[in-house]
């Protein structure tokens, strides 16, 4: 069994879910929104001592044609850092629609619950 951290990176918030590999279901976790990367990656430094994850799943965006854009080159980047700082393997998930299946507040903070989304996707599709 083992456990996974989910991200929904962001340039303001980065949301993250947690799940593991036996049971297959993803939880919210918490929403990152520091001001600098360096105190981002304290907290996830944090979360990672934590939960010691072996395995990290990022939510890649792409346009609805597939084709890549910023926020995707981005979210490579970041998930190139959560490898390389902490030693975890990294897969990157499509998230094109992760957003959009849930219900919001207008105001109302969901990249925890995106990660969890982007997260379960992961387990589903590990399950196919």
């Amino acid at each position: 069994m083992g456990t996974v951290l989910g991200f929904d990176f962001g340039l303001k918030r980065i949301g993250v879910a947690v799940g593991n590999t036996l049971l297959k279901q993803a939880q919210p976790l918490q929403v990152i929104s520091a001001a600098t990367n360096d105190e981002k990656f304290a907290e996830i430094s944090t979360l990672v001592r934590e939960w010691q994850p072996d395995l990290c799943v990022v939510g890649l965006p792409l346009h609805p044609d597939g084709a890549e854009h910023e926020m995707t080159i981005r979210c490579q980047r970041f998930a190139n850092q959560l490898h390389g700082r902490y030693g975890v393997a990294t897969v990157l998930v499509d998230e094109r629609y992760s957003s959009a299946v849930i219900k919001q507040q207008r105001g109302e903070v969901i990249d925890d619950r995106a990660a969890a989304i982007i997260l379960q996707q992961y387990f589903d599709d590990l399950s196919e």
